[in-house]
């Protein structure tokens, strides 16, 4: 285990291109500072829509070739954040994509949704056990939004973080360890609204707006422990954003899912922390997610637990 970096970050999401809309900016700091960023996707995104039209023949109800694709579009966007470890729970299209909660493909055969847990979890179990990140980044129980596979991602989630711990469990997949710190992706309510009241104001080319229901995880200010400054990441963030071509149009500084409903894109991310203790004074938001993780050395051998590094 010497040999990993310092501070190591994992993350787990449904599809391709939710980590770039939720993490991106997040992810692109922390890789440029020398953390290993390790993404872990659940499914190859199958049963997206596809936004261009000269790509609609990859559609599932069609060539159903979009998941191959989308490995592709995942890669480009991990260039652009400068993240090097990306993962498919267990492998490409091990579990597939079970499309929007309530329609048949939540039952099918390798539907993610469809998926025991504790057949899912050991493969993230032995992820978290290789990697030994200090900090992890997952859904809340309502997956955001209330779609089966991020729900069930965030049931994978925290089922394979109790699981890497129990000295029990699976000793092939290698020796136990306890994540210190688990977030979950949240948006406060505040930056959200005064998101649409700008697009609102501002304009765009988009033929509607959509609101702020349509943001996963917003939730009332109070809630949120943690904010990261995407802002010197906003470039990357939007690059990898657009190299999501089949799910997402970018427009400045909004975008748009294939319901073409502008939507603001925050280059400031937030999490709520909800294992761990935090790195911050009573009352204040960490500004970074590794703060207080004891025993954490720099390059340099210099401890840099309780939030004293970058």
């Amino acid at each position: 285990m010497t040999d990993l970096p310092a501070r190591r970050l994992l993350l787990v999401h449904a599809h391709p291109d939710d980590e770039s809309i939720n993490n991106g900016a997040t992810m692109a700091k922390y890789a440029s500072e020398g953390a290993l960023v390790t993404l872990v996707t659940c499914t190859l995104g199958e049963e997206g829509e596809v936004i261009p039209a000269e790509l609609a023949h990859l559609a599932p109800d069609q060539e159903d070739c979009l998941g191959p694709h989308r490995i592709g579009e995942l890669a480009a966007a991990m260039k652009e954040l400068g993240v090097a470890d990306h993962r498919f729970l267990g492998g490409p299209a091990r579990f597939r994509d079970s499309g929007m909660m309530g329609v048949g493909q939540n039952h099918r055969d390798g539907a993610f949704w469809n998926t025991d847990l504790d057949e899912a979890a050991p493969y993230l179990v032995e992820v978290i056990r290789s990697v030994r990140p200090q900090v992890m980044v997952a859904y809340d129980p309502d997956g955001g939004y209330g779609h089966p596979d991020h729900i069930q991602a965030h049931q994978v989630a925290m089922r394979a973080a109790d699981l890497a711990a129990e000295p029990a469990f699976r000793r092939d997949l290698g020796e136990p360890y306890t994540i210190p710190k688990i977030y979950w992706n949240r948006v406060p309510r505040s930056v959200a609204e005064e998101g649409f009241a700008r697009l609102r104001e501002t304009g765009t080319d988009f033929p509607g707006i959509a609101d702020v229901g349509d943001v996963p995880g917003v939730v009332d200010d109070e809630l949120i422990t943690a904010e990261i400054d995407g802002e010197p990441y906003r470039e990357q963030k939007t690059a990898a954003m657009r190299a999501h071509a089949t799910q997402i149009a970018v427009d400045g500084p909004f975008f748009a899912l294939s319901n073409n409903l502008g939507q603001p894109l925050f280059v400031r991310e937030y999490y709520q922390l909800v294992r761990g203790d935090s790195g911050a004074p009573d009352g204040e938001r960490e500004t970074d997610l590794f703060a207080g993780v004891d025993g954490l050395v720099d390059g340099a051998g210099t401890d840099v637990g309780e939030g004293a590094h970058s």
